[in-house]
């Protein structure tokens, strides 16, 4: 049953935000697609992949026929060595949350990056500091001599807060968080205070029993590279994107480049992809957690009618 947006908007308050979270492979996008078409709403994207142009295949964007179908927004807005940070996208995704309110859709924020999905819904002010390029440089090289952990140590010291919140081996935010302190002497967790947004939200979260998780994780990437990986890959470094660039180290991609440049054989390369993606995964569900009381979670039985029944309880 399709529900139009003036039925919902007549009941309660226009500002209310749909954000469906968790794990990556629990099906988010087609609940997303679903609830979209019966409840006349817009897909905000919330995973910090698929932001970039021609990266198709390994970031799983809806296809161009479900965007077709339902506005989606916040996808292929930026090409691959564009600068894109926290701060841009926060700002961004309120302003078109803000937008589809005014035009009486329901929004629908929607995806697995947990940096993007609660500096929204918590309503993070984040600090606009200009990219320093030596610096990133300098900090990349110590990394790689060095060892990751001598960066994580040292955001420890200065700032244990904004440390416990970031993966001890993602060394593009380490270097962004000790960026930030030396550009603004400010620890970076002080900076990035929260002021609620002026939104009614409801959180669904998608999760899914571990093994099963794993599988549909494997049989995605076994897709992917079906669909066409590698050549997709190909054309990114035809392109000129090399493997340096912030883009190109996501998942599939850095691996599949190394494919290519020699460094591993492919079916060494596909089973680092399906380990990869499996602790992202866990990562995901650390930002989601089963326990946080603010997530209305679906783990087993029919996800469509359970979230439909949900949102249906909250706009009408």
């Amino acid at each position: 049953m399709y529900i139009s947006s003036q039925a919902y908007l007549s009941a309660r308050s226009q500002k209310r935000l749909i954000a469906i979270v968790g794990p990556t492979a629990t099906g988010k996008s087609n609940l997303a697609l679903s609830i979209a078409h019966e409840f006349g709403a817009e897909v905000v994207n919330a995973d910090s992949r698929q932001v970039y142009r021609y990266m198709d295949i390994g970031t799983d964007k809806p296809s161009l026929m479900s965007r077709a179908q339902v506005p989606h927004h916040l996808i292929d807005i930026v090409d691959p060595d564009e600068n894109f940070n926290l701060a841009k996208y926060k700002n961004l995704a309120t302003k078109t949350i803000d937008v589809i309110i005014k035009r009486g859709k329901l929004p629908l924020l929607v995806g697995g990056s947990g940096l993007y999905v609660w500096s929204v819904l918590e309503g993070w002010n984040i600090p606009e500091v200009a990219p320093n390029y030596p610096l990133r440089h300098a900090l990349e090289s110590r990394a790689a001599n060095e060892g990751i952990q001598s960066l994580y140590k040292e955001l420890q010291g200065i700032d244990p807060l904004a440390a416990s919140r970031i993966n001890p081996a993602n060394v593009r935010r380490l270097v962004r968080a000790l960026e930030i302190y030396e550009m603004t002497g400010h620890i970076p967790s002080q900076l990035q205070r929260k002021t609620a947004p002026d939104l009614f939200t409801y959180i669904i979260g998608l999760n899914m029993e571990r093994g099963d998780l794993y599988r549909r994780i494997d049989e995605r990437i076994d897709i992917m590279m079906q669909k066409g990986l590698i050549d997709e890959t190909k054309k990114l470094f035809e392109r000129g994107y090399n493997s340096r660039l912030s883009s190109m180290s996501g998942i599939g991609y850095k691996q599949i480049g190394e494919f290519l440049e020699g460094h591993i054989d492919l079916p060494s390369a596909v089973a680092k992809i399906k380990r990869d993606t499996r602790r992202l995964a866990r990562h995901q569900c650390a930002w989601f957690r089963l326990g946080d009381d603010r997530i209305h979670w679906i783990v087993e039985g029919n996800a469509e009618d359970e979230a439909k029944t949900m949102i249906r309880n909250f706009v009408l």
